[in-house]
């Protein structure tokens, strides 16, 4: 049968990779929609190859560029937050989550009220809301399939096993651009040199919460929501190879490791065949030619975005919508070379710790409102914090 789908975020990365593999197989899958934010060409031109019911750029301001580039297509044009919640309403059997931040949220939830199939590679949404995107899955009887080359391998490793016998899981991380560096040299790095990743090719953003080990902060709360574990059932592990993307550790001793090639498109390829495996042109492990596999523990004074994490999940509540809103403030501050690649997590923990003594924080009602109040107030005490430290 043919599967319909929608693509949140198809100019990045992740929608770049689902888009390729649709393409390899245009008879099983209709698309429905597309949306990305400034790269109308690629929109555009991805729309009408695909004969996409509609078209959605986040950035109203570019829309007449949009309805110009698709102009006697066919393929309706729309613009802004709105047009993007109405992409999610349209009936999907799968949508692909990969906008990139807490922007990502509400289309996410809104397609799980519909009760549709959501693969989320969008983790700011169970960082930021986790409690409350499962609990909408679990009302409208929808499906989060993770896209997260760690929680796709954890998600898999799990197929006919029980949580309850689950001792441990075990994410990996490449380290980054940076792992190797002397710590004294860290202060002096720029964007440039974080946004080039040592294994995989991906956004200047995700690059840059690789090297500070911030993805990985973000994929530890993201495993504790999704998976329902304690979060001292989990840990991260470096892993210079990038080959073992996640391992499940049970009671009797059992550790059951997912492999594969820094590609991304085998967790998505998962996710959009799933329940079935589909073919997925990724290149295929020669064990002989690998040799070996390399570990190390993390470094928390290189990398103390782990740390923080942590000590979000201790908190619970809407610590994780201040630590991801933090992040990102931080982020923005650094590309545009405002702050230093070390200011970053200090900013992170200035903002937890100055917003620690708000009872909002571990103990308000985990809604969308909440959240995003959580959101601009951590966004405020970050700009607080950006300031002092320039």
């Amino acid at each position: 049968m043919t599967r319909r789908v929608t693509i949140f975020g198809a100019t990045g990365s992740i929608g770049q990779n689902t888009i390729d593999l649709i393409d390899r197989d245009p008879d099983g899958f209709e698309v429905v929609a597309l949306t990305g934010g400034g790269n109308i060409a690629q929109l555009a031109a991805d729309a009408r190859r695909l004969k996409a019911q509609v078209a959605v750029t986040a950035h109203e301001e570019r829309l007449p560029e949009l309805r110009d580039a698709l102009a006697g297509s066919g393929v309706e044009v729309a613009a802004g937050e709105g047009a993007l919640i109405e992409a999610a309403e349209r009936p999907a059997d799968w949508i692909m989550s990969a906008i990139v931040g807490a922007a990502g949220l509400l289309p996410g939830l809104t397609a799980l009220k519909h009760g549709t199939t959501l693969a989320l590679a969008n983790k700011e949404s169970l960082v930021t809301a986790g409690p409350l995107l499962m609990r909408t899955a679990a009302e409208h009887g929808a499906t989060i399939l993770p896209v997260d080359s760690e929680h796709s391998g954890v998600f898999q490793a799990l197929v006919g096993e029980g949580i309850e016998d689950v001792e441990r899981i075990v994410i990996t991380a490449s380290g980054g651009a940076f792992r190797d560096w002397p710590l004294e040299r860290l202060s002096d790095a720029t964007p440039e040199q974080a946004a080039t990743h040592p294994n995989w090719d991906m956004g200047q953003r995700i690059t840059i919460d690789s090297a500070t080990m911030f993805n990985k902060a973000l994929e530890l709360i993201e495993t504790k929501e999704f998976f329902d574990v304690q979060p001292a059932q989990i840990e991260v592990v470096v892993h210079p190879e990038s080959l073992i993307h996640a391992l499940v550790g049970f009671r009797d001793g059992a550790l059951m490791a997912h492999l594969g090639p820094p590609d991304m498109r085998h967790a998505i390829g998962y996710a959009l065949h799933w329940p079935q495996r589909g073919d997925v042109p990724v290149e295929r492990l020669d064990l002989a030619s690998i040799a070996k596999l390399t570990f190390r523990a993390p470094c928390e004074t290189r990398w103390p975005a782990l740390r923080l994490a942590r000590e979000v999940m201790e908190t619970g509540g809407l610590a994780g919508a201040a630590f991801n809103a933090a992040k990102e403030k931080a982020l923005d501050a650094f590309i545009e070379k405002r702050i230093r690649f070390t200011a970053m997590s200090e900013i992170v923990d200035t903002v937890l710790t100055r917003l620690s003594s708000d009872p909002g924080l571990s103990s308000a009602q985990i809604d969308l409102d909440n959240v995003r109040q959580m959101d601009h107030l951590a966004r405020v005490r970050a700009a607080e914090a950006i300031q002092e430290n320039i």
